[in-house]
């Protein structure tokens, strides 16, 4: 986790499928953010799900309620056992990681979750 916020925080999780597995993972992305909401982590900001188009990996943009919202998370059950598929067949990747980002403006697919 980065430094701490009073509020609501945007963040970009971003999730590079193993080989074969980039359905399995979709599949996983979109059961996500429903579990985060039953949960009262997140909030009702839509959320946006983007394809890079360089290597499958998907890019999930949601709101944590606040600092203790995103904290919460992995110790909840479904998110922790849901966190433990979604390891199983991506890797979690940073902004530094995507061929997209040494590019101005960088360009992705817009995913219907």
């Amino acid at each position: 986790m980065t430094a701490s916020f009073p509020g609501p925080a945007c963040v970009i999780a971003q999730y590079r499928p193993k080989p074969g597995q980039a359905a399995a993972l979709l599949e996983l992305v979109r059961a996500h953010v429903p579990a985060l909401k039953r949960h009262g982590l997140i909030t009702e900001m839509p959320t946006l799900c983007l394809e890079s188009r360089s290597d499958g990996t998907l890019l999930e943009i949601f709101e944590w309620r606040d600092e203790a919202g995103s904290q919460a998370a992995p110790a909840t059950p479904e998110i922790e056992a849901l966190w433990s598929k979604m390891a199983a067949v991506a890797e979690f990747s940073t902004l530094k990681d995507l061929s997209e980002a040494a590019q101005p403006f960088p360009h992705f697919r817009r995913v219907n979750l």
